[in-house]
């Protein structure tokens, strides 16, 4: 029986996430020069992050890859899926964070944009050194250690987790495609100095 690739899809998805990370990297380096105050950005990007990276992609990871690798020997605990997890706990604290603070800028709150800025960063510093795990280390064990027999059925899992929302990747590409083609929104919706 030949081996059905089951992390491929994932690298694929990750290619588009690494695109909106790239945008909220750069959107955060003009916020604090002062030539970019588009909140609403910062709320796509949190609607982007919380239903396509996470929703959606960390979904198919944790609800079917990482338990595939578990029930064919991984262990659960102090193994390469508990820290994939715990990388996936910590991105989504940093986004609540972000999210907060781009509310609270949006509603005119001064003070917010060292916030944003943080918890951003972090998101973005994390999410890179977690994809990089995944794809350098995680992926190409799992493509090692994964029996044939499990694949199709996983295939499948991914499948059914996509059509449960058949749009959320055009859409979400949609959004990322549309931010790099404004050069990241930088028509201020906003263009209070304060806040």
């Amino acid at each position: 029986m030949e081996k059905v690739d089951v992390t491929q899809v994932m690298v694929e998805e990750h290619r588009l996430i690494l695109r909106m990370i790239a945008l909220l990297e750069r959107n955060v380096e003009r916020m604090e020069q002062g030539r970019f105050r588009n909140w609403q950005f910062f709320l796509d990007a949190v609607d982007f992050i919380r239903n396509y990276a996470d929703r959606f992609h960390h979904a198919k990871e944790e609800d079917v890859l990482f338990e595939s690798l578990v029930n064919n020997g991984m262990p659960k605990e102090n193994s390469p899926v508990a820290a994939m997890l715990m990388t996936h706990d910590q991105g989504r604290s940093l986004v609540r964070a972000m999210e907060e603070a781009a509310l609270k800028a949006q509603a005119g709150e001064a003070g917010q944009i060292p916030v944003i800025a943080e918890n951003a960063r972090g998101y973005a510093e994390l999410l890179r050194d977690h994809i990089d795990k995944e794809d350098n280390i995680l992926y190409p064990l799992a493509e090692r250690v994964l029996p044939a027999e499990v694949r199709p059925e996983m295939i499948q899992a991914y499948r059914d987790a996509e059509a449960r929302d058949p749009d959320i990747e055009s859409r979400h590409r949609r959004m990322v495609e549309e931010y790099e083609k404004t050069e990241c929104g930088l028509t201020p919706a906003r263009t209070d100095k304060n806040v």
